[in-house]
């Protein structure tokens, strides 16, 4: 999402200006590298976090058995695969198709599913975002690189305290013969939120 011109950062909370603080005394101790809590940040928020909601996208993709349980009741099928807790007691997963594709907001604040995709961009958090993808979503989903044709309604989820969504993009032609863990490094953390196509 382009956000030249139009972003407004929102002010500095007093727990963040503590985080900063307390990072830059770690580092100039020389007890924290610099640059190292925003290298385990990013790959918490694009690698490690999101490979759990991979797993899941990739058993689905292989088992239409785990498919159905996971678009029934998705906090249980996600359980199954040993994945749940915190941010992620009731989960709902939306599915896309070729006529609907979803994308994952919080409008109030930044609730996202955290045992299946880590931690949140910073993008997620903003509220230009948030607000914006609410009303605008074609301009907004273009804008982050995924135009999506006239023809294809786009329904936007709203998550909350009391229910995180999950994506369950489509899986790429071509890929019949992938087996399961190789299927689930197509996976990206942007599809599962809804802001990028496979």
């Amino acid at each position: 999402m382009s956000t030249e011109g139009h972003h407004h950062p929102a002010p500095v909370s007093p727990v963040e200006q503590r985080v900063a603080a307390l990072e830059a005394l770690l580092t100039e101790r020389g007890l924290v590298p610099e640059g190292f809590i925003e290298e385990i940040t990013r790959r918490y928020e694009s690698e490690i976090g999101p490979m759990n909601g991979a797993k899941v996208v990739a058993r689905a993709w292989v088992d239409p058995g785990y498919r159905q349980r996971l678009l029934a009741e998705g906090t249980a099928a996600i359980a199954e695969l040993g994945f749940g807790g915190p941010e992620g007691e009731h989960m709902v997963v939306v599915e896309n198709t070729a006529a609907v594709h979803n994308v994952i907001v919080c409008t109030l604040c930044s609730c996202y599913p955290w045992p299946v995709l880590g931690l949140p961009p910073a993008w997620y958090k903003d509220p230009e975002y948030r607000a914006r993808v609410v009303r605008e979503p074609r301009v907004v989903l273009a804008e982050m690189g995924c135009p999506l044709p006239d023809d294809v309604e786009i329904r936007v989820w709203d998550s909350s305290a009391e229910v995180r969504y999950l994506v369950l993009p489509q899986r790429p032609p071509g890929t019949g013969d992938m087996p399961e863990a190789e299927l689930a490094g197509l996976v990206t953390r942007d599809s599962m939120i809804g802001v990028a196509r496979l």
